[in-house]
């Protein structure tokens, strides 16, 4: 017993610590939040048009395209990360697929750039 406790007591105060953590922001921001908020605060955000209307309405496909992107490019950044942690154990095999990897990313930003695809009028 006295062993398990010197091996998981940090683990389980730093447990407790993030949930005491999060039940007193969670409270404070109960009690602090304003409860009246103005007609800004509650209108239409990021998709441009009122989130209670009719759901086949028409809507531009640039939203789509925008996520899209989006889920490409954090994706890159998700196969980063772990070859940035591997690299020093790597060979030059693992060095130059990703630089195909990222080249042919890199080209295709280029595209969608150079389609205006990241412009927003």
């Amino acid at each position: 017993m006295e062993e398990f406790l010197r091996e998981y007591l940090p683990i389980l105060v730093f447990l407790g610590l993030a949930i005491a953590l999060g039940v007193i922001f969670i409270g404070a921001a109960a009690l602090i939040a304003v409860r009246h908020p103005d007609p800004e605060k509650v209108s239409a955000y990021e998709c441009g048009f009122n989130a209670f209307d009719d759901a086949r309405m028409k809507f531009d496909v640039r939203f789509y395209l925008v996520s899209i992107l989006f889920i490409i490019f954090d994706l890159e950044v998700a196969f980063l990360f772990p070859w940035a942690v591997a690299f020093k154990d790597m060979s030059m095999v693992g060095f130059w697929s990703m630089m195909v990897f990222l080249g042919v990313l890199t080209i295709g930003f280029a595209y969608e750039w150079k389609k205006g695809a990241l412009e927003w009028e």
